[in-house]
């Protein structure tokens, strides 16, 4: 059973920033994955080449609505997150040609 090692990119404001001033990438990754795997991945992925991988495990945290029943309690998920460093020169392209 092999594990999808990279879920998906994380686009907001602080990667984005990031991204532009520092050569770094956030990504979602898989909870049990290593740093050395996941410099494969991007590096197999993105076809670039990755000088460090920082990871990090962001907690759970608790998450309320409000409804005509009544205020719903519930919880998101903890994940895991990586930030990717390139080397000097390269970059990923999340959009394309858009």
């Amino acid at each position: 059973m092999a594990k999808t090692i990279l879920i998906k990119p994380i686009i907001s404001e602080k990667s984005e920033i990031l991204s532009g001033n520092l050569n770094q990438y956030s990504f979602i990754v898989h909870n049990k994955a290593n740093k050395v795997e996941i410099r494969k991945a991007v590096e197999a992925m993105y076809s670039v080449n990755v000088s460090s991988v920082n990871t990090l495990i962001m907690p759970k945290k608790a998450k309320s609505r409000n409804t005509k029943s009544g205020v719903l309690k519930g919880s998101k998920s903890a994940y895991k997150k990586a930030i990717v460093k390139l080397s000097a020169g390269e970059e990923i392209d999340f959009f394309g040609d858009i």
